[in-house]
């Protein structure tokens, strides 16, 4: 992809993510005009639009823009790093573990905020990946292949939704607190979530973005990135570590929100090509587009009332995703 043309493609994604920011501010049970918008932001005025901007849609525009970055990422990251198509945090039980591990301690601890709840996820995100790392190897395999690590990871996904249902069945409370979030929404996001989440997206997509250069040396094999300079374990442990970060923070904000890692890095392969400097950051501008605008469908698709994120991302996601590899091959890892 000449340099122009990725250019011209970051703009585009700018002026999308803009769009959707804009809409995700306006439209709802109230649509209030984006001139008005932008006067409420500028005047915290106390009328009922200024409440509902800064009260509601503000925090939940932010948790979808940080939360898009971060599935978007950690799914590229996940898929150059196994050189696995069908690697993304939902098929690989990285979601599952976090939810369950959050669902687990809102059971133990019905009092913990995100504050407390974030580390749990990050602990159950980092055990599943553990996991199914260790059954993709199983047998006396010397590495994970795509095949074993979809497998693992569908098995470990569908003990650990078991978990988490069993927990919310026997405590109804549970149920009642958890049961929009267990299917991933921004619909309850708040000021203090943002404040919480975003700083660890931020150092993690940091760090993943700077793996790039040596991500595409591994995509040579592990002998040609050794004489690059490259340390094939560290790199692993690296991503695999702002994987779970990524993934621990966002769903323990909006919940185990599936398939945006898994689409978005295809969708953009298809335009920068394989090269991992460019997949990323693209990947982190495409996710939110695609998050926020899920969530915009959402709340217009069943009005007064709306459709969780998480539901939205599924069915408009799948259809494309089919049309995308039916359509024209797979872009190359």
């Amino acid at each position: 992809m000449p340099g122009r043309s990725r250019a011209t493609g970051v703009a585009v994604l700018i002026l999308l993510l803009a769009g959707v920011t804009v809409l995700s501010f306006a439209v709802g049970a109230k649509s209030i005009a984006p001139g008005q918008v932008w006067h409420v932001l500028l005047h915290r005025d106390g009328s009922d639009d200024a409440i509902v901007v800064w009260d509601r849609r503000l925090p939940r525009t932010l948790l979808g823009l940080a939360g898009g970055a971060a599935l978007g990422l950690a799914g590229a990251l996940m898929q150059a790093l196994s050189r696995n198509p069908l690697a993304d945090p939902g098929l690989l039980g990285v979601n599952a573990g976090a939810a369950a591990a959050v669902v687990a301690a809102g059971t133990v601890l019905p009092a913990a905020g995100l504050g407390t709840t974030i580390w749990f996820a990050f602990a159950g995100a980092a055990l599943a990946t553990a996991i199914v790392y260790a059954l993709g190897r199983g047998g006396g395999a010397r590495r994970a292949t795509p095949v074993r690590l979809v497998l693992a990871g569908m098995a470990t996904s569908a003990v650990l939704a078991s978990f988490t249902a069993a927990l919310t069945l026997v405590d109804d409370d549970s149920a009642d607190r958890l049961r929009f979030w267990m299917v991933g929404s921004l619909a309850a996001a708040q000021g203090g979530e943002v404040v919480r989440v975003v700083p660890f997206i931020a150092v993690a997509a940091a760090v993943g973005v700077a793996l790039s250069s040596q991500l595409n040396a591994l995509a040579l094999g592990d002998e040609a990135g050794r004489a690059l300079g490259v340390d094939p374990g560290r790199l692993r442990i690296a991503a695999l570590a702002v994987v779970t970060v990524l993934c621990g923070a966002a769903t323990a904000a909006i919940g185990p929100i599936t398939f945006v890692g898994l689409m978005v890095p295809h969708a953009v392969r298809l335009v920068t090509g394989p090269d991992q400097r460019w997949v990323l950051p693209f990947s982190m501008l495409l996710a939110p587009v695609v998050l926020l605008g899920s969530d915009i469908v959402g709340r217009v698709a069943a009005r007064p009332g709306e459709l969780e994120a998480g539901v939205v991302t599924a069915f408009l996601g799948a259809p494309l995703f089919i049309l995308l590899v039916r359509g024209r091959k797979v872009a190359d890892l």
